[in-house]
Protein backbone atom coordinates (compact mmCIF):
# COMPACT_ATOMS: atom_id res chain seq x y z
CA UNK A 1 0.00 0.00 0.00
CA UNK A 2 1.38 3.40 -1.02
CA UNK A 3 0.98 6.45 1.17
CA UNK A 4 0.00 6.79 4.83
CA UNK A 5 -2.53 4.41 6.39
CA UNK A 6 -5.75 5.88 7.71
CA UNK A 7 -6.12 6.05 11.51
CA UNK A 8 -9.32 4.00 11.33
CA UNK A 9 -7.46 1.24 9.48
CA UNK A 10 -4.64 1.23 12.04
CA UNK A 11 -7.14 1.07 14.90
CA UNK A 12 -9.04 -1.80 13.28
CA UNK A 13 -5.84 -3.78 12.64
CA UNK A 14 -4.66 -3.19 16.21
CA UNK A 15 -7.97 -4.40 17.60
CA UNK A 16 -7.99 -7.52 15.42
CA UNK A 17 -4.38 -8.48 16.25
CA UNK A 18 -4.83 -7.77 19.96
CA UNK A 19 -8.01 -9.84 20.07
CA UNK A 20 -6.32 -12.73 18.26
CA UNK A 21 -3.32 -12.72 20.62
CA UNK A 22 -5.65 -12.67 23.64
CA UNK A 23 -7.48 -15.82 22.57
CA UNK A 24 -7.35 -18.26 25.52
CA UNK A 25 -5.57 -20.98 23.57
CA UNK A 26 -2.91 -18.50 22.40
CA UNK A 27 -2.32 -17.23 25.95
CA UNK A 28 -2.13 -20.79 27.31
CA UNK A 29 0.36 -21.77 24.63
CA UNK A 30 2.74 -18.83 24.89
CA UNK A 31 2.47 -17.68 28.53
CA UNK A 32 2.63 -20.76 30.69
CA UNK A 33 3.81 -21.26 34.25
CA UNK A 34 5.44 -24.69 34.81
CA UNK A 35 2.72 -27.11 35.84
CA UNK A 36 4.60 -30.27 36.77
CA UNK A 37 7.78 -31.24 38.59
CA UNK A 38 9.76 -31.91 35.42
CA UNK A 39 8.96 -28.46 34.01
CA UNK A 40 9.83 -26.81 37.30
CA UNK A 41 13.09 -28.76 37.57
CA UNK A 42 14.13 -27.56 34.12
CA UNK A 43 13.65 -23.92 35.14
CA UNK A 44 15.35 -24.51 38.50
CA UNK A 45 18.36 -26.04 36.79
CA UNK A 46 18.75 -23.10 34.41
CA UNK A 47 18.65 -20.60 37.27
CA UNK A 48 21.16 -22.70 39.23
CA UNK A 49 23.51 -23.07 36.26
CA UNK A 50 23.51 -19.32 35.67
CA UNK A 51 23.59 -18.03 39.23
CA UNK A 52 24.18 -20.86 41.71
CA UNK A 53 20.89 -20.28 43.54
CA UNK A 54 18.83 -23.47 43.90
CA UNK A 55 15.09 -24.15 43.64
CA UNK A 56 14.18 -20.88 41.86
CA UNK A 57 11.22 -21.18 39.49
CA UNK A 58 10.90 -17.50 38.67
CA UNK A 59 11.41 -13.85 39.53
CA UNK A 60 8.43 -11.61 40.18
CA UNK A 61 7.77 -7.88 40.12
CA UNK A 62 5.27 -5.31 38.92
CA UNK A 63 5.79 -2.62 36.30
CA UNK A 64 3.67 0.40 35.49
CA UNK A 65 2.09 1.00 32.10
CA UNK A 66 0.57 4.46 31.81
CA UNK A 67 -2.93 4.94 30.42
CA UNK A 68 -5.15 7.95 29.80
CA UNK A 69 -7.60 8.91 32.50
CA UNK A 70 -10.38 6.29 32.59
CA UNK A 71 -13.97 7.40 32.34
CA UNK A 72 -15.01 4.97 35.10
CA UNK A 73 -13.44 4.08 38.47
CA UNK A 74 -10.60 6.54 38.00
CA UNK A 75 -9.52 6.09 41.62
CA UNK A 76 -8.48 2.48 40.92
CA UNK A 77 -5.87 3.57 38.38
CA UNK A 78 -4.51 6.78 39.92
CA UNK A 79 -1.21 6.30 41.71
CA UNK A 80 0.84 8.26 44.21
CA UNK A 81 2.84 9.93 41.45
CA UNK A 82 -0.39 11.40 40.10
CA UNK A 83 -0.88 9.58 36.83
CA UNK A 84 -3.09 6.71 35.70
CA UNK A 85 -1.68 3.27 35.01
CA UNK A 86 -2.02 -0.49 34.88
CA UNK A 87 0.08 -2.15 37.59
CA UNK A 88 1.27 -5.20 35.68
CA UNK A 89 2.56 -8.24 37.56
CA UNK A 90 5.03 -10.45 35.67
CA UNK A 91 6.86 -13.66 36.53
CA UNK A 92 9.81 -14.64 34.34
CA UNK A 93 12.34 -17.45 34.04
CA UNK A 94 16.11 -17.19 33.60
CA UNK A 95 15.76 -16.86 29.80
CA UNK A 96 13.53 -13.76 30.18
CA UNK A 97 10.46 -15.75 29.15
CA UNK A 98 7.29 -14.47 30.75
CA UNK A 99 5.58 -17.39 32.50
CA UNK A 100 2.74 -15.44 34.09
CA UNK A 101 1.29 -11.96 33.67
CA UNK A 102 -1.62 -10.11 35.24
CA UNK A 103 -2.59 -6.77 33.69
CA UNK A 104 -5.99 -6.39 35.36
CA UNK A 105 -5.12 -4.10 38.29
CA UNK A 106 -4.84 -0.34 38.46
CA UNK A 107 -2.07 1.80 39.85
CA UNK A 108 -3.78 2.19 43.24
CA UNK A 109 -3.28 -1.54 43.93
CA UNK A 110 -0.20 -2.63 45.89
CA UNK A 111 2.08 -5.28 44.38
CA UNK A 112 1.59 -7.53 47.41
CA UNK A 113 -2.20 -7.49 47.00
CA UNK A 114 -1.94 -8.53 43.35
CA UNK A 115 0.27 -11.43 44.39
CA UNK A 116 -2.10 -12.49 47.18
CA UNK A 117 -4.91 -12.76 44.62
CA UNK A 118 -2.76 -14.61 42.06
CA UNK A 119 -3.58 -18.22 41.21
CA UNK A 120 0.15 -19.02 41.02
CA UNK A 121 0.47 -18.33 44.76
CA UNK A 122 -2.17 -20.95 45.52
CA UNK A 123 -0.48 -23.33 43.08
CA UNK A 124 2.90 -23.01 44.81
CA UNK A 125 1.41 -23.29 48.29
CA UNK A 126 -0.29 -26.52 47.24
CA UNK A 127 2.91 -28.27 46.14
CA UNK A 128 3.92 -31.19 48.34
CA UNK A 129 7.45 -32.43 49.10
CA UNK A 130 9.09 -29.96 46.72
CA UNK A 131 11.15 -26.85 47.41
CA UNK A 132 10.31 -23.97 45.08
CA UNK A 133 11.10 -20.28 45.34
CA UNK A 134 10.03 -17.13 43.62
CA UNK A 135 12.35 -14.17 44.14
CA UNK A 136 10.78 -10.82 44.96
CA UNK A 137 11.80 -7.49 46.45
CA UNK A 138 10.77 -6.28 49.90
CA UNK A 139 7.40 -5.20 48.54
CA UNK A 140 6.43 -8.87 48.85
CA UNK A 141 5.85 -10.72 52.10
CA UNK A 142 8.48 -13.32 52.97
CA UNK A 143 7.00 -16.80 52.64
CA UNK A 144 8.23 -20.38 52.27
CA UNK A 145 7.90 -20.00 48.51
CA UNK A 146 8.73 -16.26 48.25
CA UNK A 147 12.34 -15.33 49.01
CA UNK A 148 12.89 -11.64 49.71
CA UNK A 149 15.98 -9.68 50.87
CA UNK A 150 17.09 -9.67 54.49
CA UNK A 151 16.52 -6.23 55.99
CA UNK A 152 19.62 -4.40 57.26
CA UNK A 153 21.97 -7.27 56.43
CA UNK A 154 25.66 -6.65 57.17
CA UNK A 155 27.90 -6.67 54.12
CA UNK A 156 30.01 -9.84 53.76
CA UNK A 157 27.88 -11.64 56.35
CA UNK A 158 25.94 -14.77 55.31
CA UNK A 159 22.83 -12.61 55.04
CA UNK A 160 24.68 -9.96 53.08
CA UNK A 161 26.02 -12.51 50.62
CA UNK A 162 22.52 -13.94 50.23
CA UNK A 163 21.16 -10.46 49.53
CA UNK A 164 23.81 -9.87 46.89
CA UNK A 165 22.99 -13.13 45.11
CA UNK A 166 19.23 -12.69 45.50
CA UNK A 167 19.40 -9.23 43.96
CA UNK A 168 21.68 -10.43 41.15
CA UNK A 169 19.23 -13.19 40.21
CA UNK A 170 16.23 -10.90 40.67
CA UNK A 171 17.67 -8.52 38.08
CA UNK A 172 16.33 -11.07 35.58
CA UNK A 173 12.86 -9.57 35.95
CA UNK A 174 14.23 -6.05 35.41
CA UNK A 175 15.94 -7.24 32.23
CA UNK A 176 12.68 -8.85 31.14
CA UNK A 177 10.84 -5.55 31.56
CA UNK A 178 13.64 -3.77 29.71
CA UNK A 179 13.49 -6.09 26.71
CA UNK A 180 9.67 -6.15 26.71
CA UNK A 181 9.38 -2.36 26.77
CA UNK A 182 12.32 -1.93 24.42
CA UNK A 183 10.44 -3.95 21.80
CA UNK A 184 6.98 -2.57 22.52
CA UNK A 185 7.61 1.03 23.41
CA UNK A 186 3.93 1.83 23.90
CA UNK A 187 4.41 0.15 27.32
CA UNK A 188 6.99 2.66 28.53
CA UNK A 189 5.79 4.48 31.63
CA UNK A 190 6.71 7.80 30.04
CA UNK A 191 4.09 7.17 27.36
CA UNK A 192 0.36 6.52 27.56
CA UNK A 193 -1.95 3.94 26.08
CA UNK A 194 -4.96 5.89 24.83
CA UNK A 195 -7.44 3.15 25.58
CA UNK A 196 -9.76 2.10 28.37
CA UNK A 197 -8.16 -0.10 31.07
CA UNK A 198 -9.63 -3.33 29.69
CA UNK A 199 -8.26 -2.71 26.20
CA UNK A 200 -4.93 -1.50 27.61
CA UNK A 201 -4.66 -4.75 29.58
CA UNK A 202 -5.25 -6.76 26.42
CA UNK A 203 -2.55 -4.78 24.59
CA UNK A 204 -0.12 -5.57 27.43
CA UNK A 205 -0.93 -9.28 27.20
CA UNK A 206 -0.53 -9.22 23.42
CA UNK A 207 2.90 -7.61 23.78
CA UNK A 208 3.88 -10.31 26.30
CA UNK A 209 2.83 -13.06 23.87
CA UNK A 210 4.90 -11.47 21.09
CA UNK A 211 7.82 -11.01 23.50
CA UNK A 212 7.84 -14.75 24.27
CA UNK A 213 7.60 -15.62 20.60
CA UNK A 214 10.69 -13.50 19.95
CA UNK A 215 12.61 -15.01 22.88
CA UNK A 216 11.87 -18.57 21.78
CA UNK A 217 12.82 -17.71 18.18
CA UNK A 218 16.12 -16.23 19.35
CA UNK A 219 15.27 -12.77 18.01
CA UNK A 220 17.24 -10.22 19.95
CA UNK A 221 15.39 -7.12 20.99
CA UNK A 222 16.63 -3.63 21.81
CA UNK A 223 17.01 -3.09 25.53
CA UNK A 224 16.29 0.29 27.03
CA UNK A 225 18.99 2.92 27.10
CA UNK A 226 20.27 4.15 30.47
CA UNK A 227 18.26 7.33 29.99
CA UNK A 228 15.11 5.30 29.36
CA UNK A 229 15.85 3.08 32.37
CA UNK A 230 16.15 6.18 34.51
CA UNK A 231 12.86 7.50 33.15
CA UNK A 232 11.21 4.17 34.01
CA UNK A 233 12.62 4.21 37.54
CA UNK A 234 11.40 7.75 38.04
CA UNK A 235 7.87 6.86 37.00
CA UNK A 236 7.65 3.67 39.07
CA UNK A 237 6.30 4.03 42.61
CA UNK A 238 8.78 2.81 45.27
CA UNK A 239 7.63 -0.38 46.95
CA UNK A 240 6.31 -0.44 50.50
CA UNK A 241 7.31 -3.30 52.77
CA UNK A 242 4.48 -5.81 52.77
CA UNK A 243 2.59 -6.64 55.93
CA UNK A 244 2.84 -10.24 57.04
CA UNK A 245 1.07 -12.61 59.39
CA UNK A 246 3.26 -13.95 62.18
CA UNK A 247 2.91 -17.68 61.48
CA UNK A 248 3.50 -17.41 57.73
CA UNK A 249 6.38 -14.98 58.28
CA UNK A 250 8.08 -17.35 60.70
CA UNK A 251 7.79 -20.20 58.20
CA UNK A 252 9.29 -17.92 55.54
CA UNK A 253 12.16 -16.97 57.83
CA UNK A 254 12.93 -20.62 58.51
CA UNK A 255 12.96 -21.36 54.78
CA UNK A 256 15.18 -18.36 54.03
CA UNK A 257 17.57 -19.22 56.88
CA UNK A 258 17.86 -22.77 55.55
CA UNK A 259 18.66 -21.40 52.09
CA UNK A 260 21.29 -19.02 53.52
CA UNK A 261 22.92 -21.86 55.49
CA UNK A 262 23.00 -24.06 52.39
CA UNK A 263 24.61 -21.28 50.33
CA UNK A 264 27.25 -20.85 53.04
CA UNK A 265 28.03 -24.57 53.09
CA UNK A 266 28.47 -24.55 49.33
CA UNK A 267 30.84 -21.56 49.21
Amino acid sequence: MDGPMAQQTVSRCLQEVTTALNAPHILRKHIRFPQNRNERNLIKQKFYDKYGLPAVVGCIDCSHVAIVRPSEHEERYFNRKHFHLINTQVICDSDLLITNVDASYGGATHDAYIWRECEIRNHLEGLQDETVYLLGDSGYALREHMMTPVDNAVENSPEGRYNYLQKRVRCTIERTFGVLKGRWRCLLAARELHYCPETAGKIILACCVLHNMCIRAGIEGPELTEEEHQSERTRQVPFETAASSTQALQAGRRARNSLIQMLERNR
